[in-house]
């Protein structure tokens, strides 16, 4: 038997547990409507066997009796929760549901796999789902212009991610591809950082911001280099409503996803496995890119994450619409859960989770004013569990270095040494 309990929705600690009520009728051509009233009072407008839920929180047909009599009258009820459906701990990865929903201890690769796909789920349930086919199109790259660096060739291209969309990005092909016809040579997508005024041109351009450019020192490195940018910022602006996205964290993994296949494409490109780093903003987006997208097999985040729990300290006005995590360009819907952050169906630690057991590389400085390294510290703590299940406790790394929202050298050349060590085997 599972444990039961039973909510009075008339209790105002509880609000938060009807504030996104959804409703759906069971009968084809029949409507329900409710509206919320103070002390949490439901509204009945036009009788029908309805099914409402609100996250795990489930509404029967049995907990509201429809007849004429209460049309128009406010209506107390009680919602029975059964507690199995609540949210699997963030803390504790090694647990999944079983076929009945019960939260069981995963033992098995295969018992990890089924908790990885409700972490996939739940990230869709927030971002909007990955798309498929009808996405897809003739990737169709241009050159904009060309300009030969101190070892390297710096193109800046576009190319179309989906119909109606073109995306912003700098190639940056070393001299030795042309020197090494025998071979093919890794390449690396680089995820810029918030920069509102050059966009993805600050990990390229030593002129701008310092120990922001690994796109240009990998490039120097020997790696093929792809630097695309993200949606809402500078000169790229695409319009996501029209485009059918709910989400801009979203459309910027599709648009990385499409900037793999533009590296697949190109004949001097060893396509086997790709390195993905980022700081900040691209911390986070090579995250959440390499979730969903496999073919990378080294990821390496600056200054990108800490719990959403965590995040400034859980600060409410964090998490007002188009604040924070809630703005366009991240996960509009994340403002849902202001107030139950702890509601939120995937956090952190669960995406790195989801990276095990491919080699992930985590810097957070011990002053980062962003994100807490403390945090981070219980991130690792409850994915390593992941990497030691799957045998591979070595493949998951955590840097502290001594500053601020930063991305040192040190710490860059370390990232660099772990891409020669994965991809140049």
């Amino acid at each position: 038997m599972s444990e039961r309990k039973t909510t009075d929705l008339t209790t105002p600690a509880k609000a938060w547990t009807v504030r996104r009520l959804a409703t759906a009728a069971t009968q084809p051509r029949n409507l329900f409507f409710c509206s919320l009233l103070f002390g949490l009072s439901c509204i009945l407008v036009e009788p029908t066997s309805i099914g409402r839920v609100v996250g795990e929180w489930t509404l029967s047909r049995s907990q509201v009796q429809a007849s004429a009599s209460n049309v128009g009258r406010p209506l107390d009820v009680r919602l029975v929760v059964d507690a199995v459906q609540a949210r699997l701990p963030r803390e504790n990865l090694l647990l999944y549901r079983n076929p009945h929903g019960q939260p069981v201890p995963a033992q098995t690769p295969d018992d990890w796999s089924k908790r990885r796909r409700a972490i996939v789920e739940g990230m869709q349930s927030v971002m909007g789902r990955l798309p498929g086919a009808e996405k897809r199109c003739a990737l169709d790259m241009q050159v904009v212009s060309a300009v030969q660096r101190s070892g390297y060739l710096e193109q800046l291209i576009t190319y179309q991610s989906e119909p109606g969309s073109r995306v912003p990005a700098y190639l940056l092909i070393p001299d030795s591809v042309g020197k090494n016809s025998a071979g093919k040579t890794s390449a690396v997508l680089c995820l810029h950082p918030t920069d509102n005024q050059i966009g993805h041109k600050v990990v390229i351009d030593r002129n701008a911001r310092a120990n922001r450019q690994y796109a240009s020192e990998l490039a120097e490195r020997g790696y093929v280099t792809l630097a695309p940018s993200y949606p809402l910022l500078a000169n790229y602006q695409p319009d996501l409503q029209s485009l059918g996205w709910q989400s801009g964290t979203l459309k910027a993994v599709w648009d990385n996803m499409r900037g793999l296949d533009v590296l697949e494409s190109l004949p001097f490109v060893d396509a086997r496995g790709f390195g993905c780093i980022g700081h900040s903003l691209g911390g986070h987006n090579a995250v959440y890119t390499a979730v969903f997208d496999d073919r990378i097999k080294v990821i390496v985040s600056s200054c990108g994450l800490d719990s959403y729990l965590d995040y400034y300290g859980g600060d409410e006005a964090r998490w007002l619409p188009e604040q924070g995590w809630c703005q366009t360009r991240y996960m509009p819907r994340l403002a849902d859960y202001r107030g139950r952050l702890e509601q939120i169906p995937f956090d952190f630690h669960e995406m790195i989770g989801a990276l095990a057991p491919r080699h992930v590389l985590i810097s957070a400085p011990l002053h980062d004013g962003n994100f807490q390294a403390a945090s981070v510290d219980r991130i690792a703590k409850a994915a390593g569990a992941v990497y030691t299940l799957l045998g591979h406790p070595d493949r998951l790394r955590v840097e502290h270095p001594d500053c601020d929202h930063d991305f040192p050298i040190a710490i860059r050349q370390r990232a660099y040494q772990l891409f020669d060590e994965v991809l140049q085997r």
